[in-house]
């Protein structure tokens, strides 16, 4: 087998899969949402409301969307590989602090 072939042991299965791109998107939404929030009041005082914290309504989000996300993409028939979600999980991973450092830094 050559670096180009895959193998069907090389694929992920639909959890891993569908919870692997969960987190991905996720990640990246979540950070979405803390320059939202630190940029624009009324978003602030409306995560405050609804559990009396900005981080824990922000908390609750983030894993709903996770769960959520991560159970109706495990039942698609979504084909990746390994490295393929790796990188994927990583990739969204840098992202999403390199979103977070530069709104606070700039």
């Amino acid at each position: 087998m050559t670096t180009h072939q895959t193998d069907m042991s090389d694929i992920a299965s639909a959890k891993v899969t569908g919870y692997g791109i969960s987190y991905a998107i996720t990640s990246i939404l979540s950070a979405l949402l803390v320059v939202l929030k630190e940029s624009n009041e009324s978003v602030l005082q409306l995560m405050v409301s609804l559990t009396g914290h900005h981080w824990v309504t922000h908390g609750v989000l983030d894993v709903l969307l996770f769960v959520v996300l991560g159970a109706v993409l495990s039942r698609q028939k979504i084909t990746v590989s390994g490295n393929t979600l790796i990188t994927s999980v990583v990739g969204s991973t840098i992202v999403s602090g390199l979103i977070i450092a530069g709104f606070f830094i700039i």
